[in-house]
C-alpha cells in the first residue's frame, strides 16, 4: 500500500479499518475469520500473533502512515509486560494523536 496523504484526520472506525485489513495481511485469512476482532482485541491473547507477525503488521502501519507515526518509536518505548497486553485501541489512539 502506498503511503497515506491526506489533510484531514481519520476517525477511530477508519483507522480500525485499515489495522484490521493489515491483520488479516499478516495473518492470514483464513485465521482472521474465525476470529472476532474488535479495538479491545489485544496482539497475543485474542489474535494470537506471535513477534514476527507483529513486526511485520508494524512495518506496515509504518509504510501506510508514513513518518508522522513513529510506531516503531512507540513500541520500543514499551515494556515487555506493555507490549505482551498491547490491544488494538491504543494503536488506534496513538495513530490519531500522531495525525
Amino acid at each position: 500500500m502506498d503511503q497515506l496523504i491526506q489533510e484531514s484526520k481519520l476517525s477511530k472506525a477508519e483507522i480500525f479499518e485499515t489495522l484490521h485489513q493489515f491483520i488479516t495481511e499478516v495473518i492470514g485469512e483464513e485465521f482472521v475469520e474465525e476470529m472476532d476482532i474488535t479495538p479491545a482485541s489485544s496482539f497475543t491473547k485474542d489474535l494470537e500473533m506471535d513477534s514476527i507477525e507483529i513486526v511485520a503488521f508494524s512495518e506496515k502501519v509504518k509504510n501506510h502512515f508514513g513518518s508522522n507515526i513513529d510506531f516503531t518509536g512507540w513500541l520500543s518505548n514499551m515494556d515487555l509486560d506493555e507490549i505482551i497486553q498491547l490491544k488494538l485501541e491504543n494503536i488506534i489512539n496513538y495513530i490519531q494523536e500522531c495525525q
